[in-house]
């Protein structure tokens, strides 16, 4: 018998959280995340986003066996800011049965339909200022750091019950091979420094004991560079707290860097060291152990993810992302890094993808944004 309820208490949520671990037990790509973190994303008095967004959690029963979940998610910020009535859909897993799928996606539907909304969009988790998308190529690899997973069915599974696409977002790799060429980087530094030199470009790298400053920057940064882009959604203060204080265990402050024009920040660019290739190993526990793993590994891993970089209207077009991109490499090739992943970029970002592309980076995952009217 197939059956759905909502989580309704601790132990469900726990059930919630821990399915992944049986359904990609026998993966050797998947990547389990720290229960630390998934419990606090989804709880309400931890994550700030719950101020303005109110998600609802269910879990799929087939023969009293727990065969798939999902979530359903109001995020009232993007619908003011778009004036649309959108829902949402997340954390979506399934065993491979259509029957499964199908009751999982309708009850989303149901319950963003019952709640005045006109469409569905997913998978976001919970927004897309988090992990969202479907990946539907580049099945050969594990992700990397906050960046999703999910076998190959599940698109056949969306797309059956209606979903259409709504947007892709590209993982570009660029290899060790690509960024140690002396004749590109030298192309690079020559363009970096005339920009550098033309607008009055400072740049610096994060200042880890002045972190909270530091935050307040990127938000300025972060809500005018990114207004005008699809899904975008502005993060409050208190969510970019949240995210600051998640990261600040893994972040390495030399590769992430400020731009500055005459002393106001114009741009920023976040790369993170690939800490998925430590997490493979630690079970998504962090303790006993698990927090001297993260600690000692991050220094070691040998994969970057570029994850944000942006510049403010007024300073845009005129190539800072050459500068970051120079800085960032540079710092890579001293860490003797193999490579960096450059994610997520859209498909429409042309700009973003030519640059990319032309540093020789190319297209190695996608990942996909589905909608639904309802």
């Amino acid at each position: 018998m197939l059956k759905i309820r909502k989580v309704e208490n601790d132990r469900d949520r726990m059930s919630f959280i821990k399915l992944p671990w049986t359904l990609y037990k026998d993966d050797k790509y998947w990547v389990p995340p720290l229960i630390f973190d998934v419990r606090n994303n989804l709880n309400p008095k931890k994550n700030p986003f719950f101020k303005h967004a109110e998600i609802e959690l269910f879990l799929a029963e087939l023969d009293g066996k727990l065969v798939g979940r999902i979530a359903a998610i109001k995020n009232d910020n993007h619908n003011k800011f778009h004036n649309d009535k959108t829902g949402f859909f997340g954390f979506f897993e399934t065993i491979d049965n259509e029957d499964v799928s199908d009751l999982l996606l309708d009850t989303a539907c149901d319950w963003c339909k019952s709640r005045g909304f006109d469409k569905i969009v997913g998978p976001v988790n919970p927004s897309t200022n988090d992990e969202c998308g479907l990946l539907v190529d580049g099945f050969d690899s594990s992700p990397v750091m906050l960046m999703p997973y999910n076998p190959a069915f599940y698109a056949n599974r969306i797309e059956s019950f209606g979903f259409d696409k709504e947007k892709d977002l590209y993982a570009y790799f660029i290899s060790s091979d690509v960024i140690n060429d002396e004749k590109m980087m030298a192309k690079l530094e020559r363009m970096a420094n005339l920009i550098k030199k033309r607008y009055n470009i400072v740049t610096r790298t994060l200042k880890l004991k002045d972190l909270e400053n530091e935050i307040r920057k990127v938000e300025y940064i972060y809500n005018d560079a990114w207004d005008m882009n699809w899904g975008f959604v502005p993060i409050t203060s208190e969510e970019f707290d949240y995210m600051g204080e998640s990261l600040k265990q893994v972040v390495d402050p030399n590769i992430v860097f400020f731009a500055e024009i005459d002393g106001k920040p114009a741009g920023f660019s976040l790369t993170l060291p690939n800490i998925n290739q430590i997490l493979k190993t630690m079970n998504g526990r962090i303790l006993p152990f698990g927090i001297f793993k993260l600690l000692m590994g991050k220094n070691k891993t040998d994969i970057l993810r570029v994850l944000i970089m942006g510049v403010r209207h007024e300073y845009q077009k005129k190539g800072i992302d050459s500068v970051f991109y120079l800085e960032t490499i540079k710092e890579g090739n001293r860490k003797k890094v193999k490579g960096a992943e450059i994610s997520w970029v859209l498909e429409d970002n042309y700009a973003m993808r030519q640059t990319a592309e032309n540093l020789g980076a190319h297209i190695y995952k996608t990942y996909r944004i589905y909608s639904k009217n309802l």
